[in-house]
């Protein structure tokens, strides 16, 4: 997985794998590797919303 995505291209994916295992198509296997990718994904974006917070804080600072 690319680790320099944008915030809403993680986020955009992040859903797309919360529909995916949502529904009862998918085996025990495929369902385990979405939730890696998903947990993956959600640190980048956590990560991407922690980096704007300090941002905008030096902002309010100056």
């Amino acid at each position: 997985m690319k680790k320099d995505l944008n915030f809403e291209e993680a986020l955009n994916k992040l859903a797309e794998i919360n529909e995916k295992l949502e529904s009862d198509e998918i085996s025990l296997d495929e369902s385990v590797k979405l939730f890696k990718e998903g947990v993956e994904l959600s640190r980048i974006c956590q990560k991407k919303l922690d980096d704007a917070k300090l941002e905008i804080e030096k902002i309010e600072i100056e």
